[in-house]
C-alpha cells in the first residue's frame, strides 16, 4: 500500500509543478480588440447654458441624449427607430410597483 500511495503523491506533485510553470492567461491581447473598440459607445459631454448634454453614439450614429438640468434632474431623448425622431424616455415612469394581495384579514 505504501509504495502506491507515495507514487500517487509523486505524480500529483509533478502535475502541480508543471502547471505552475505555465502562465494562467495568454500574454497577447485578443486579435479582435479593434472590433471590440468599435462596439463600445462613444460618450460626448457638452455644456449648453445651464444644462449638461451627454450624447451617446454607437458606430458614429447618435442614438441617445441625456439632458441634466441645473437642479440635477435628468431626462433622456431616445431615437428608437433610427429616423431622427427623438422621444422622451424617462426611466422613472417605467417603474411598476407590484400591488398583489397576499393576504387579507
Amino acid at each position: 500500500m505504501r509504495p502506491s500511495l507515495s507514487a500517487a503523491f509523486a505524480a500529483l506533485a509533478f502535475c502541480v509543478g508543471s502547471m505552475a510553470a505555465q502562465p494562467l492567461f495568454a500574454q497577447q491581447p485578443p486579435e479582435d480588440l479593434e472590433l471590440l473598440e468599435e462596439e463600445l459607445p462613444q460618450v460626448t459631454i457638452v455644456k449648453r447654458g445651464d444644462d449638461t448634454i451627454t450624447e451617446f453614439r454607437l458606430r458614429g450614429k447618435l442614438y441617445m441624449i441625456q439632458v441634466t438640468q441645473p437642479n440635477g434632474v435628468s431626462y433622456y431623448l431616445v431615437d428608437r427607430e433610427g429616423q431622427g425622431q427623438w422621444v422622451r424616455d424617462d426611466i422613472g415612469n417605467k417603474l411598476v410597483v407590484p400591488t398583489w394581495v397576499i393576504t387579507t384579514w
